[in-house]
């Protein structure tokens, strides 16, 4: 899991001049990595380094969140802890963070600490009952 994973093939098949919202799922470690206390610490540290970084690229965080459980669906593989939706204006600006030297060596490695597993899954607005940026 980590930046080695970025599908770059798939974000390259996407409209890369397209805003984009990417579904991120996480599911965090008991204890982080490093020793450094929870899972859920190393990702607030994270968080804490990577939310400006998006905001530098015109994207915002939509909406965080608990999973709390499976609610349609085979629950084996698919039980989270925790859920974010966030914008970015383009899918170039979202490749653009995700490579760059800045969060690999910064961001990345509380990510790591953290994360047990993180995927996340690139969307288009089909309907929004709110109107993002364009």
């Amino acid at each position: 899991m980590g930046v080695d994973l970025l599908n770059i093939e798939g974000l390259a098949a996407l409209d890369r001049g397209s805003p984009v919202v990417m579904l991120n799922l996480m599911r965090f470690r008991e204890r982080s990595l490093d020793g450094d206390g929870s899972g859920w610490d190393a990702y607030l540290r994270y968080s804490a380094l990577t939310v400006p970084m998006i905001k530098a690229r015109g994207g915002t965080l939509l909406w965080t969140g608990d999973a709390k459980a499976v609610a349609l669906g085979v629950p084996q593989g698919n039980v989270w802890d925790y859920v974010a939706l966030v914008f970015y204006p383009s899918v170039d600006a979202f490749i653009e963070m995700m490579t760059s030297a800045d969060y690999e060596t910064r961001c990345d490695p509380h990510r790591r600490n953290g994360c047990a597993d993180h995927v996340i899954i690139a969307t288009s607005e089909a309907y929004s009952k709110f109107r993002l940026p364009a």
